[in-house]
């Protein structure tokens, strides 16, 4: 089952996401994790760090789970 994470505001960055998950410690690590790692978002492999994720998206970071935006 995947983690819920749960947003305040429209939507978030995939940066400032790996941060709110706990999968990085601070947001100057997105760019290194991004270029290491693959992140699939809706199914879709995606790696910018700008990339918007809004209420219902599901995230899934290989060795790191699955999540998905909530309320």
């Amino acid at each position: 089952m995947p983690e819920k994470i749960k947003l305040n505001t429209e939507y978030i960055t995939l940066g400032q996401f790996l941060k709110l998950a706990d999968v990085i410690q601070t947001g100057g690590m997105a760019k290194w994790f991004l270029s290491e790692h693959e992140i699939f978002i809706n199914g879709e492999q995606d790696q910018r760090r700008g990339r918007k994720l809004r209420v219902g998206d599901k995230v899934q970071i290989a060795g790191f789970g699955e999540f998905v935006i909530s309320e």
